[in-house]
């Protein structure tokens, strides 16, 4: 995975996620929302098969998109953590 930053401003960031496709983009769209200082998490693929996603997270000032974002990654983390310690204990 390699993050390109298009454009930053203090409530906007865009950025494109290469070596991702629908499947991430949308676990951290929809983690992205559930914070309450997010006004905007959305993406886009423009070509399904050779597109680079392409993100936009706007805030609401209070906190800024970039730790919007980390703070998203750190939930998705911890989550994916929780699945691997459940699925370890469950399939032995």
């Amino acid at each position: 995975m390699e993050i390109n930053i298009i454009e930053e401003k203090k409530n906007r960031l865009s950025f494109e996620i290469k070596g991702e496709g629908n499947t991430f983009c949308n676990l951290l769209k929809d983690e992205l929302w559930n914070d309450k200082h997010v006004t905007v998490a959305t993406y886009t693929i423009k070509h399904p098969l050779l597109g680079i996603p392409f993100m936009i997270v706007e805030t609401d000032g209070n906190k800024t998109p970039r730790q919007a974002l980390e703070s998203a990654a750190e939930r998705l983390a911890n989550k994916a953590e929780k699945l691997r310690k459940e699925a370890k204990k469950s399939l032995k």
